[in-house]
């Protein structure tokens, strides 16, 4: 019994290793940022301030991962130390890698966005920007670790935090950020998109996609500044263009149910066709294509105009009409019979249909609907650019579809809904604030936008399908 003992693994001892490790690489990226601020000539609270807060944060993020696969003290022989203990180390880092590869990807991604700006973009490389690019890393790390121990909603929580740590981010380097006017730009831009996603988040939950929605935005766009020109009622215009909508939309569903294999490629040629008779009609006896110029109505511009006003308030009435529209999607989808259905035909079929739960009604319903919110965002675009152009839904090819997977509703169908889609454009909309705030270039924009999709869309990709649970 005396040659047997308590006495450290290398396991434990590498824990304390890596931890004097974690409060040296702190100290050192803050001493950094410290040298950075002196060497800016920024005030010398606000340095000392960052310098602290980017210690804590890095060593609290260091600390709380390197707990994952530390070991502690534990029993084990003295002679059998060596061997088992280093087969346990590998053992441990290779599971640790491959338990986080999601996040270990969103941050090397991170990083490397960083990096890359840094070098082409002048001035760039600043205290600020690394406290920034901290800033979000640990929030990564955070909503990655945490999400683990929320049962429901774990997108919410991850887009919440995601959404609150651009917000810091964003104050922090972007003079401006929070005030007024930008937080109602933002409001207003999040209202087009949040209303563009509508469709596509009923077409989502059943397992389809609508790549049609940026061609319809453009003709609705274009047609009814047209109508509007030939002397049609511009109520009535517009009333014409949304039934045109819904029936692309009705289109679209049959044809898309009895072709589901194909239903991708047909919603997008479906999108083509509408877009080149658009222009082909608006451009008769005309030298312009894809564009329509006219007088908008005055109604119109109030609603989605930066400079409408909403019962004399001083903001547009889109802003409160995506607030009206998510609030009913958001209850009607979770307490009405059709919101119940819907979620029953995306996350087991052949369940929904032993309960007589008509597929294609509620199919075609989805890219009805999807039609005629997109034509309804077309209109309002009009009123806020004051013309019309048939590429003005290209932007929202990708960013329905982000918004929407960001959100953590699944393209496979049945998990989800409209308030997570909201969270997923609020996300993207501060997130293109924030890049066109600090100056970036639209190809960089694009880049970091981009690289910074996936590490989100991969963290909620690992979690199971809800038909592997039925």
């Amino acid at each position: 019994m005396s040659d047997i003992g308590l006495t450290r693994s290398p396991r434990g001892t590498d824990s304390a290793v890596l931890k004097w490790l974690g409060l040296t690489v702190a100290a050192i990226v803050a001493a950094v940022g410290v040298g950075l601020g002196f060497w800016q000539r920024i005030p010398v609270q606000q340095i000392l301030f960052y310098g602290a807060a980017t210690f804590a944060l890095i060593a609290w993020a260091w600390r709380t991962y390197t707990m994952r696969w530390s070991g502690r003290a534990e029993a084990v022989l003295p002679g059998a130390e060596g061997e088992a203990g280093g087969r346990a180390g590998r053992a441990g880092w290779r599971a640790f890698l491959y338990r986080n590869r999601a996040v270990l990807i969103g941050l090397l991604l991170l990083f490397a966005a960083f990096g890359i700006a840094s070098v082409t973009v002048t001035n760039f490389f600043s205290w600020l920007n690394i406290v920034s690019v901290i800033v979000l890393a640990a929030l990564l790390i955070f909503s990655a670790v945490m999400s683990k121990f929320v049962v429901e909603n774990k997108s919410a929580f991850i887009g919440l935090t995601v959404l609150v740590g651009l917000f810091v981010v964003g104050s922090l380097k972007v003079d401006g950020f929070i005030s007024v006017e930008n937080i109602k730009s933002m409001l207003v831009f999040a209202s087009f998109l949040g209303l563009a996603c509508v469709g596509q988040t009923f077409v989502a939950l059943l397992g389809g996609l609508d790549l049609s929605i940026p061609f319809v935005i453009g003709s609705a766009n274009v047609g009814l500044l047209f109508l509007i020109g030939l002397g049609v009622p511009s109520w009535l215009a517009v009333i014409f263009v949304l039934v045109a909508g819904v029936a692309i939309g009705l289109i679209n569903g049959f044809l898309s149910f009895r072709l589901q294999g194909q239903a991708l490629i047909l919603s997008l040629g479906i999108g083509f066709a509408v877009s080149g008779i658009t222009q082909i009609l608006t451009s008769i006896g005309t030298r312009y294509s894809g564009n329509v110029f006219g007088k908008v109505p005055g109604w119109m511009t109030n609603i989605a105009a930066m400079n409408g006003r909403t019962f004399g308030l001083d903001f547009p009435p889109v802003i409160p009409i995506w607030i009206a529209v998510a609030i009913l999607l958001i209850l009607g989808m979770r307490n009405t019979v059709y919101g119940r259905y819907l979620y029953a035909l995306g996350g087991n079929r052949l369940s929904a249909q032993r309960l007589s739960i008509s597929e294609r009604r509620y199919w075609v319903g989805a890219y009805a609907i999807s039609g005629g919110v997109s034509a309804l965002t077309g209109a309002l675009l009009l009123g806020w650019s004051g013309g019309g152009f048939i590429g003005v839904g290209q932007p929202y090819l990708f960013q329905t579809l982000a918004a929407v997977v960001i959100g953590g509703t699944s393209l496979l169908g049945g998990v989800g809904g409209y308030g997570f889609t909201v969270i997923g454009v609020l996300v993207l909309q501060v997130l293109t604030s924030f890049l066109v705030g600090i100056g970036l270039s639209f190809q960089m924009q694009q880049f970091i936008f981009g690289i910074l999709v996936v590490p989100m869309v991969a963290l909620y990709a690992r979690s199971p399908h809800i038909r592997t649970q039925v």
